[in-house]
């Protein structure tokens, strides 16, 4: 499920989508460049000026404990104290999580069934 306070606010210059749950763009803010996670992303996507990827690991950011945020206090306005959010951990972009990805309880993500089909039967007795 969406957290819809994240889009709640966003500005008119936004093109988000209006047919089911694809969102084409983020809602920006101020002080912060925002995107959204593609389904199984887990590494930044974000060009650098050399037009390298940035490749940094996106960490679930609990900003509502950060020091720095509480300064400025963009995320907590627009989104409110406790919205799913993850921040590249070198170049600090924010992502807003996949409507159409799964959740669970699972961090590491939904995982991938096998390639071969192959299932192992139980032992008898050992």
């Amino acid at each position: 499920m969406l957290n819809p306070a994240a889009f709640a606010r966003c500005d008119e210059g936004n093109a988000l989508a209006t047919s089911g749950t694809t969102i084409t763009t983020a809602p920006q803010l101020p002080n912060h460049k925002v995107k959204i996670k593609k389904p199984g992303q887990r590494s930044c996507n974000e060009k650098d000026a050399k037009g390298k990827f940035c490749g940094g690991h996106l960490k679930h950011w609990f900003y509502a404990s950060d020091v720095l945020e509480q300064a400025c206090g963009d995320l907590e306005k627009a989104w409110g104290p406790g919205a799913e959010v993850y921040r590249c951990e070198h170049c600090k972009t924010l992502y807003l999580p996949n409507p159409e990805e799964s959740r669970g309880l699972n961090v590491a993500g939904a995982g991938q069934t096998s390639v071969f089909g192959l299932t192992v039967p139980a032992k008898d007795g050992k």
